[in-house]
């Protein structure tokens, strides 16, 4: 089966646990994901799969697209992702992928887009502790000294500074999968994953498990 699915975040939540612990989840909107293209060797160079999630109005997609789509279906996907799979022969075009194909306490690995924060500072982007506040300091929230001396004389390449904060991509490994809801194509997810609210992400099944 597919080693992964496109969802939507939704928030998070708590649970309590029956020993009474609290376990904070994530809230995920998994599937239903449709095949809308399949690839292998022998006409891509690789093995895998092209999953569509959401449904986009007809005006808002083009005609290459909609031509691309229209193998699958009817059906006009606002996301398109791309899971590698074993054996390609498989799937069939148009085949529902739902939630399912994971298991209460299996491992997953989450990946997401991270909230922006814009251009940031040294302290809220690295956790810089900041200058003195007295004693006629001028130096509260600066990155202080960057340079060498007289050799090499420049700037280290990966030093930090400030600079863009967030909106990146990043994959947070082996969440527990607490609870799955295949009516509703819910699934929690323990912990944290990266992304705000109705964001994109892809659960997939960890390698070590493939």
């Amino acid at each position: 089966m597919s080693k992964g699915l496109i969802g939507k975040k939704i928030g998070m939540t708590g649970l309590f646990t029956p020993e009474g612990q609290y376990m904070p989840v994530t809230v995920v909107q998994v599937g239903p994901c449709s095949v809308t293209q399949i690839k292998t060797i022998d006409t891509d160079g690789y093995n895998a799969i092209q999953l569509g999630f959401g449904e986009k109005k007809k005006s808002r997609v083009n005609k290459p697209m909609e031509g691309h789509l229209k193998k699958s279906g009817e059906t006009r996907f606002a996301f398109l992702r791309e899971i590698r799979v074993d054996n390609p022969a498989e799937y069939s075009l148009g085949q529902a992928i739902k939630p399912d194909i994971f298991e209460i306490g299996q491992r997953v690995d989450v990946t997401g887009v991270t909230k922006g924060r814009g251009f940031s500072g040294v302290i809220k982007r690295h956790g810089f502790h900041g200058g003195k506040k007295t004693h006629g300091s001028h130096s509260h929230r600066i990155p202080g000294s960057i340079g060498c001396s007289a050799t090499p004389a420049k700037v280290i390449k990966g030093k930090k500074m400030p600079g863009q904060y967030g909106n990146q991509r990043k994959t947070v490994r082996n969440l527990e999968v607490v609870d799955i809801r295949p009516e509703e194509n819910i699934m929690l997810i323990k912990g944290a994953i990266p992304g705000s609210g109705s964001g994109i992400v892809e659960i997939k099944k960890p390698k070590f498990a493939e």
